[in-house]
């Protein structure tokens, strides 16, 4: 079965993206590039690339491990199931 990358709901993309970087942040991945969210008003935007150890050039997760890469798609599903759950107490 072929994967598809599109999105459900388009207007997720640019949170999702948003998502990705702050959690980097959070985790202290060395991530630059902030996919066209120089300027954002996110907590974390300051910190974003403002750490060692790699060098990341337009937005490029190359350099990571896929542990690390995988950290993050992990918070963000948690995050999202969190959410959901949240949604349907309401």
């Amino acid at each position: 079965m072929a994967r598809s990358n599109r999105k459900i709901v388009p207007e997720s993309r640019q949170v999702l993206n948003q998502w990705k970087y702050e959690i980097a942040a959070e985790f202290g991945l060395p991530v630059s590039g902030a996919g066209g969210l120089a300027g954002a008003d996110t907590e974390f935007a300051g910190e974003l690339g403002a750490f060692g150890g790699g060098t990341s050039t337009g937005g490029s997760w190359g350099h990571l491990t896929s542990r690390e890469n995988g950290s993050v798609g992990g918070e963000i599903t948690k995050r999202l199931v969190a959410q959901a759950q949240r949604d349907m107490l309401l």
